[in-house]
């Protein structure tokens, strides 16, 4: 069976942690040929580290030897990359967020139908075992019409200290381009990507800003601190549902809290952990999974599916046009903070 060759962009604590063990995994189907990075030192040790055969600086110098990318740079560099991978005919999976905005991320998808290949975005977390159970439960019917979302991705005190995670001109935001933008995916795509109408949302550094910091996850510098740490918004659809959503790296709260709950007109559901919520036979029942298919690494998935995908043997589940609606809605959070008032969207 035809191997793909792969190429990976930025080598950092992505594509060290995740990706590169992960397509490990997968050497029956995937070969990784090459990695790039602007820093050639830390390229050619990654490279040997994992057995891989070409080093680049230049991204466009290893295209004509590889049939895919992942991109793992700054969110800033994510547009660019990919359409220039996406024009030399290769297929990308790039990581998230898609891109800076609503702009960048059109401009992909645009690149992606011209050149005929595959787009597709790292939102691995659809890829959980309790996210795959809880789709299953809303495609048959479990809870009925969706309603009212809640989604919630909250850490207490734990802004990322290291990489450039803090960094606007790079990340273009903070705790919700970075953290929160998962729970957004994950919402729309448990909703069945449902048309967004309005954003009324708010965002907060004032935790970060404080110079005397208590912090998990390593230093930052307070006086420099431009980009959100504690986000909420209230999100309206075409059909009358709403998704009331929160995010923060450093919430004052007893500890860390994900979740996304969906109450719908036949029963309702909460994700992590999974619990399907019903009122049948004159009783309120709540009942847990024993046990659920599905993979322990969701990352492995995600890359399993693109692989496949890539190869044609499967269709891609990560799509780029659902990624674009999760930047829409950043975007609209983001102006609807900025000017005070809700965003329409059109």
């Amino acid at each position: 069976m035809k191997k793909l060759k792969m190429g990976l962009i930025g080598v950092g604590g992505i594509a060290q942690g995740r990706h590169l063990p992960a397509y490990k995994q997968l050497t029956d189907k995937v070969q990784v040929e090459a990695v790039c990075d602007i820093n050639y030192e830390t390229a050619r040790q990654v490279a040997e580290q994992f057995e891989i055969p070409l080093v680049y600086t230049d991204y466009k110098e290893m295209f004509s030897e590889i049939d895919a990318v992942t991109i793992c740079t700054p969110n800033k560099f994510h547009a660019q990359i990919t359409i220039d991978a996406l024009n030399a005919g290769l297929h990308v999976l790039c990581e998230k967020p898609m891109a800076l905005n609503t702009k960048e991320c059109e401009a992909m998808i645009l690149a992606a139908e011209e050149s005929g290949t595959l787009l597709s975005i790292g939102y691995h977390y659809r890829f959980m075992k309790n996210s795959q159970a809880a789709k299953k439960m809303v495609s048959e019917n479990e809870i009925g019409l969706p309603i009212v979302a809640r989604s919630q991705a909250l850490r207490r005190r734990k802004v990322p200290g290291w990489g450039v995670f803090t960094n606007k001109d790079l990340q273009g935001g903070g705790s919700l381009i970075d953290y929160g933008c998962h729970f957004l995916d994950l919402s729309l795509w448990l909703l069945d990507h449902p048309k967004p109408i309005e954003v009324s949302g708010r965002t907060y550094n004032h935790l970060s800003k404080m110079t005397e910091q208590v912090n998990e996850w390593g230093n930052f510098d307070a006086v420099t601190f431009d980009v959100d740490d504690h986000v909420t918004a209230y999100i309206t659809f075409e059909g009358g549902a709403s998704l009331l959503f929160e995010t923060s790296w450093s919430a004052n709260i007893k500890e860390d809290h994900e979740n996304v709950s969906i109450s719908g007109q036949r029963g309702g559901l909460d994700v992590f952990p999974f619990q399907l919520n019903q009122a049948k036979h004159g009783m309120l029942m709540n009942s847990e999974a024993q046990w659920m298919p599905g993979e322990e690494n969701p990352g492995l998935f995600l890359l399993k599916n693109f692989v496949g995908a890539c190869l044609g043997n499967e269709e891609l589940i990560v799509k780029p046009e659902e990624a674009l609606q999760v930047t829409k809605i950043i975007d609209a959070i983001y102006k609807s903070s900025e000017t005070g008032q809700s965003v329409t969207l059109s």
